[in-house]
């Protein structure tokens, strides 16, 4: 199993620290989904251009903490995209607001490095196909979500914070 991730950081305020984490989660969300060899992108982004991103691409003209595009998910009307056999499967786009995540990091009482790593996961099961749209979805993705991140070790009050 090899989950390939592409970094990119245009806030350059993302340290080597950070996206090594976000690499390893992954990684072990990754096993713990069965995704098997799979590509995904992650992009860190100020709040400006991932509110670009949201205004052109979801029409909400609004900053907001983290946007994934899958690959895999099709809308009525278009062809299912699938990775020929012996390619990696392609699961798509992760953005993160860095400064969206500072600032929810600090009213939520835990580290940076904790809401960065949550808002990758959370994309990243968005492009696994998890949703949140009603109560039984979101109770679905939020428990898989809390299960991920506490088997990794960044679990609820795992930085010393509740």
């Amino acid at each position: 199993m090899t989950l390939t991730i592409d970094m990119m950081d245009e806030t350059g305020t993302v340290g080597e620290k950070d996206q090594q984490l976000v690499m390893r989660l992954l990684e072990h969300a990754a096993v713990m989904e069965k995704v098997g060899e799979a590509e995904v992108s992650v992009t860190f982004m100020d709040d400006e251009s991932i509110r670009t991103v949201n205004r052109d691409y979801r029409e909400k003209d609004r900053a907001t903490d983290v946007i994934s595009f899958a690959l895999e998910e099709t809308v009525e009307g278009e062809m299912e995209l699938s990775s020929p056999e012996g390619m990696p499967r392609l699961l798509g786009d992760i953005l993160i607001s860095t400064e969206m995540a500072d600032r929810q990091a600090e009213e939520y009482g835990h580290s940076r490095e904790r809401e960065i790593g949550f808002l990758a996961l959370h994309g990243f099961l968005h492009l696994l196909g998890y949703d949140h749209m009603d109560e039984e979805e979101e109770r679905r993705m939020f428990g898989r979500q809390d299960e991920i991140l506490k088997s990794f070790g960044l679990g609820r009050g795992t930085d010393g914070r509740p």
